[in-house]
């Protein structure tokens, strides 16, 4: 495996960060999972502008996108895979102990690794956790995830493979690394990205193309809801079949089956799509 590591590419057993680190020590850090097919990267474009956007948010110095892009077709290049997780990997550097960051400037890590295609359907459970909405790293896709690790562990437990979370006023939020969909009297909607979720890049596809209403929801919407589904980079469009003890053994219902379609269709025909 060739891993690119500040500046170029370099073997496995040789593309070392330091243990002072600030994405080590303190979490300090941003990231993107990018899937690509054949080797070709989906949806860069708006995955960088995101990790841009990360970056000021959490103030570390404006990533130099056309470095992060070469970084990412040297990995590609160099890992041929089917179907692939690209990460790209972006933290506060060489810093003292402790919160404050160093001089050294940041530490830029791409790589990738094979990836099964997933299944057409899954379960989840809820986890008793909430989300900041209003917290310093709402919206931002940090390297702080042990949070997320604790709920995914929780939800394997319970034979599922993902978490969802409400936020502090009891709303619908999200997964540990998903994004969710719910199908009400027939309509589809998702909550807003005001409710703490993270905006989901394949989230924003399907809102633009399956026409997901952005809705404030109650987490006992769940328990309403006809369809339910989630969407992450290597989820696609994927149905739940199981919401932690409620059944809807008919999914993919007819709402998330269309979406499915769809969400194919569009990626396949353009594996950039621009933001509108």
């Amino acid at each position: 495996m060739r891993i690119w590591v500040n500046g170029g590419l370099r073997d496995a057993d040789t593309a070392l960060v330091s243990v002072f680190d600030h994405g080590l020590t303190v979490g300090d850090g941003i990231f993107e999972t990018v899937k690509s097919v054949s080797g070709r990267p989906f949806a860069l474009t708006r995955h960088l502008r995101r990790l841009a956007r990360s970056a000021a948010g959490l103030g570390l110095p404006a990533p130099d996108l056309d470095e992060v892009r070469r970084a990412c077709d040297a990995v590609l290049e160099a890992n041929p895979c089917a179907l692939g997780r690209l990460r790209i990997t972006y933290t506060g550097g060489l810093s003292p102990l402790g919160s404050d960051r160093g001089q050294a400037g940041p530490t830029l890590v791409v790589a990738v690794g094979e990836s099964p295609r997933r299944p057409d359907s899954t379960a989840v459970i809820t986890v008793p956790w909430t989300r900041n909405e209003r917290g310093a790293l709402a919206g931002l896709k940090t390297t702080s995830y042990a949070e997320n690790v604790v709920a995914l562990a929780r939800a394997r437990e319970h034979g599922a493979s993902e978490a969802l979370f409400g936020n502090t006023v009891g709303q619908l939020c999200e997964g540990t690394g998903s994004n969710v969909f719910v199908v009400l009297d027939g309509e589809l909607h998702t909550p807003p990205v005001t409710s703490g979720c993270l905006a989901g890049i394949t989230r924003a596809l399907v809102v633009e193309w399956a026409g997901a209403r952005e809705t404030d929801l109650p987490l006992d919407a769940l328990e309403r809801a006809e369809e339910v589904f989630l969407t992450s980079t290597l989820r696609d469009v994927q149905a739940v079949q199981r919401v932690d003890g409620r059944l809807l053994p008919d999914a993919p219902g007819p709402v998330t089956a269309k979406a499915m379609r769809i969400f194919e269709e569009r990626s396949a025909a353009d594996p950039d799509p621009r933001e509108v």
